[in-house]
């Protein structure tokens, strides 16, 4: 298929598709599935080898937040019968993240609902972070709190922090449809400030709540634009009691076109495979492993995943190997951050994505099965019951 040699070639380069080459991805036939994940991991392997690096959530303080993300278990007005407490104490999240760290996780990713830290906030996450890194020599720490104010992610940075994750979520112009406490630019502001303060930027996107294909490829292309160093790929836990309780608009094969097309956008970045993963790809998550370098092991935040074993075994069977904490994960041309010519972060005020947005906007329609719920598997959905916030031990 010469769309896909043309991807391959690009992507060895490091070398921006078009948007219309983005969607033609989107757009393949499940006949030609195959071929996509082959072309795919091409560049994957070009750039990570067959390593996959495991990451492990620890969830600091549990739902009631005060913003209205439809996508969230923990929002304002949730009716999901998730795990509610407050702030762990240092030595409980240590302990917990201990539990990731001896499964093989190499980056422990605390996370607090609300909309941002407080200053105290602030000091009580860097005491967890040096609790972590005196206890668990060479792991990574990426924190995860919400919107940042300024002088927060220095704060965080010079406890030891390594990296901040603020996920864009959607494309900026649906944002407002998904949440309406705060902005598209919020969250990218966010981002920049980390990646001022000198911190590892984390930020992805969630698919599958109704969006166009146009939309998932103008949030990844804006996403290239801004520069991360990894891009979490999450799919939509359909949560009882949720705005999006109803929205079950994926299939195995749309998820991994939706991973293809991120790999060949960001063919250098740590793509991770995240939340959602065993609802909506079910016994087809191997072959995710061609287009992904990282996946989170184990739990989530108010849901449970794949047990932690199993994610080891399922690495080992389809010939990957748990990356180690002595190897670095990034590509060597990323150490010094951005990913070279095209990696330039715009500046404050500009937009995202400086291609022509035409193909964006005119879209592809909604995503195929959008708003139907004859694909719902509600018996994959289950509310975490274990590990932080309770006295049963972690998935790990």
């Amino acid at each position: 298929m010469d769309l896909l040699n043309t991807l391959v070639e690009k992507g060895l380069r490091r070398e921006l598709p078009t948007r219309e080459e983005a969607l033609a991805v989107l757009a393949t036939s499940d006949d030609d599935l195959l071929e996509v994940v082959a072309a795919a991991g091409k560049v994957r392997r070009q750039w990570f080898g067959r390593r996959v690096k495991l990451n492990y959530l620890v969830n600091l303080k549990s739902g009631l937040c005060p913003e209205d993300c439809s996508y969230c278990s923990q929002r304002l007005g949730s009716k999901a019968d998730i795990l509610k407490y407050t702030w762990l104490k240092p030595d409980e999240a240590s302990k917990a993240a201990a539990a990731g760290v001896a499964g093989g996780a190499k980056r422990v990713c605390l996370v607090a609902s609300g909309r941002g830290p407080t200053d105290r906030d602030v000091d009580r996450v860097s005491q967890t972070i040096e609790a972590i890194k005196e206890q668990n020599e060479g792991v990574e720490v990426c924190a995860c709190l919400g919107l940042l104010s300024e002088g927060q992610a220095e704060r965080l940075r010079a406890a030891g922090a390594d990296a901040y994750n603020h996920n864009l979520n959607t494309s900026e112009g649906t944002y407002g449809d998904i949440t309406t406490t705060h902005t598209y630019a919020d969250r990218v502001d966010t981002v920049r400030q980390a990646q001022s303060a000198g911190l590892s930027a984390c930020s992805g996107l969630i698919a599958g709540m109704g969006e166009s294909d146009a939309d998932l490829v103008d949030v990844v292309f804006s996403l290239r634009a801004l520069d991360p160093d990894s891009v979490p790929v999450n799919f939509l836990i359909p949560f009882e009691g949720t705005p999006l309780a109803e929205e079950w608009n994926l299939t195995p094969q749309r998820c991994l076109r939706i991973l293809a097309m991120t790999r060949f956008v960001c063919p250098d970045v740590e793509v991770r495979l995240a939340g959602g993963r065993e609802v909506h790809l079910r016994s087809m998550q191997p072959l995710a492993l061609h287009l992904v370098n990282s996946i989170f092991l184990g739990d989530y935040l108010t849901s449970e995943g794949q047990e932690g074993r199993a994610d080891l075994e399922m690495i080992a069977d389809a010939g990957f190997e748990v990356e180690g904490a002595d190897t670095t994960t990034l590509p060597e041309h990323r150490a010094g951050g951005g990913c070279g010519p095209y990696g330039e972060s715009p500046a404050a005020g500009e937009p995202l994505a400086s291609e022509d947005r035409t193909v964006a906007a005119s879209g592809t329609g909604p995503a195929s099965g959008a708003g139907s719920t004859s694909g719902a598997r509600t018996d994959l959905v289950a509310v975490r019951r274990r590990g932080a916030g309770t006295d049963l031990a972690p998935n790990a």
